[in-house]
């Protein structure tokens, strides 16, 4: 059952195919990072640095029971904006006016929900072929017609009710697949990636990120890999000329091991294991893995992969991708193949490992834990040098801009034992407390860098770390929502910020522009909640003490 409600709609939008999404419609955000390049740019320039101070509220929407917060990236097509909210109710909205279209609200397993510790937020969804597809935390993947918001089909792909775990980060759709991968790496499960029919939602395919093949399962001792964990909770996106689906996976379960550094033969998980914390190539008709780098192996402190940014540049006649890691590391690969073309760090707080080799990928100085204390704090905190938002590539200034995290985190690591009956239980080995680092006070920063390289050419620092993605524009503008709940835009080539203003609650979500009627629009999300904006009141005070929970709006700017 469903809640379904529909107007009449605007003209009859323009098909969403593969080469539509590759090219990157100019007035559109086709999929969760806007194109498949994953630039988080618009092209759009009506709105530019020299007129961004008339910047008005053109239109909100509320959509009700924002539980957690809002997460999600909106998309546009044909003047549409598409987006979800908690426990995936989903929107069809004018671009223009906000006048709803449609919507639709699923009926969920509210049991289920109240067992997950990541639920009920949802951080977006994926069109294609006039449909819009949705995930649940109850394990079931929606095809929703475009103009109606009528189910189309939906497919059962996890038994959640038994593994706990279901979908919580947008799809991508690519060739007639839409490929999604399960949420949270926590758990006693091995974080499948599937792909699915778009036109009849049949199951094509799955990978299962903990010991997928016979290699990978060499890689996780005394049978640890039935309960591995993994998981690819973040969209990846899709290389064409290859045909190849790149993803990001999750860390193994248990989240932190005991095993010190003797990390290949004993503790909770002896090995490297494959492919969790990795980066994958996976071939869009069949899922089959076609290459890899885990970038942690044996990742003993939450920093994974998943984050699900994967930025394609080419320059010099070869063609990169750049991936950010939780460890707040950032990893320039060669697309063919994954090769590591670089390594560079984005934060200044790491101490997980000495440092990186840039040509080799490999961990030098790792630190590795034994149950009880740890005597020093661990830096990165949890939430990671680098979270799930998204940065942006702008190609006009040839700049990358990030945010980077610099918090670091009491540890003390704990035995545990996998739970799976009656049901699958969260797995975390340790319990842990935010702690600034040593040289000072916890900070966020958006960084202006040469993505290849990580050259600096400015930073904007912030007195907590911004929890949502950027967006960059052909108007030379950044803009940069942050966790008080101010929407800034700053000169993309200087870093001087030409504009503010208050959404009245926090952001950790999506921001995107597109035009409608002939006008550009900035589109982004705000309400707190999530599990890392919960760490804010405690730790730093006001204004996340009076903030209010639980609620969500879209805000939707113009020009007066």
């Amino acid at each position: 059952m469903a809640i379904g409600a529909a107007i009449a709609a605007p003209a009859a939008a323009q098909p969403v195919d593969t080469a539509l999404i590759d090219a990157g419609s100019a007035n559109d955000w086709l999929t969760y990072h806007g194109s498949y390049k994953s630039y988080h740019y618009s092209p759009l320039d009506q709105i530019n640095a020299g007129n961004v101070r008339d910047l008005e509220i053109a239109w909100i929407h509320v959509p009700g029971r924002s539980t957690r917060g809002l997460q999600s990236m909106p998309l546009v097509a044909d003047g549409v904006l598409y987006y979800t909210g908690s426990y995936s109710r989903t929107f069809a909205l004018d671009g223009a006016t906000g006048k709803v279209i449609w919507s639709y609200i699923p009926e969920l397993d509210e049991t289920l929900i109240a067992r997950q510790t990541h639920s009920p937020y949802n951080r977006g969804a994926a069109i294609g072929e006039g449909k819009m597809f949705v995930g649940t935390v109850d394990g079931r993947l929606f095809g929703l017609d475009m103009k109606t918001g009528k189910p189309l089909w939906e497919t059962k792909l996890i038994n959640s009710q038994k593994l706990t775990v279901g979908f919580t980060g947008a799809p991508v759709y690519a060739k007639g697949v839409v490929v999604i991968g399960a949420q949270g790496g926590e758990w006693p499960y091995r974080g499948p990636i599937f792909g699915v029919d778009a036109a009849t939602g049949q199951k094509k395919w799955e990978f299962l990120t903990v010991a997928g093949t016979d290699d990978a399962m060499k890689t996780w001792g005394a049978d640890s890999w039935r309960t591995g964990g993994g998981g690819g909770w973040m969209p990846g996106t899709f290389d064409t000329a290859s045909n190849t689906i790149w993803w990001g996976t999750s860390n193994p379960a248990p989240l932190y091991d005991w095993s010190g550094a003797d990390y290949k033969t004993s503790g909770a998980r002896p090995g490297d294991n494959l492919y969790t914390s990795s980066v994958i190539g996976l071939d869009v008709d069949t899922g089959k893995l076609k290459f890899y780098h885990q970038e942690l192996p044996h990742d003993a402190w939450d920093f994974d992969s998943a984050v699900g940014e994967f930025v394609m540049l080419d320059r010099d006649g070869k063609h990169y991708v750049v991936h950010p890691n939780k460890s707040g590391f950032i990893f320039v690969y060669d697309r063919a193949d994954a090769k590591v073309e670089n390594v560079w760090p984005l934060v200044k707080n790491i101490n997980f490992v000495k440092t990186i080799d840039p040509k080799t990928g490999e961990l030098i100085g790792r630190r590795d834990f034994q149950a009880g204390k740890v005597a020093e704090p661990l830096c990165p905190f949890i939430g990671g040098g680098v979270s799930w938002n998204s940065g942006s590539y702008n190609p006009a200034t040839g700049m990358y801009y990030k945010i980077g995290q610099e918090w670091c985190m009491n540890l003390e690591v704990v035995k545990t034992t996998p739970v799976t009956e009656p049901q699958a239980q969260l797995n975390l080995g340790a319990t842990f407390k935010m702690a600034p680092p040593p040289d000072g006070q916890i900070y966020g920063h958006l960084d202006a860098r040469d993505p290849i390289t990580g050259a600096k050419k400015w930073e904007v620092r912030f007195p907590e770390p911004p929890l949502a993605s950027i967006l960059s524009t052909a108007g030379n503008l950044l803009f940069v929502p942050d966790s008080r709940g101010v929407l800034h835009a700053y000169n993309a080539t200087t870093g001087a910020e030409l504009w503010s203003h208050s959404d009245g609650l926090g952001h950790q979500g999506g921001i995107v522009s597109y035009t409608a009627g002939g006008k550009q629009y900035v589109a982004v999300v705000a309400g707190f909640g999530g599990m890392l904006s919960d760490e804010f009141a405690p730790n730093f005070g006001e204004p996340y003490k009076s903030m209010p929970r639980d609620e969500g709006v879209l805000v939707v700017y113009s020009l007066k």
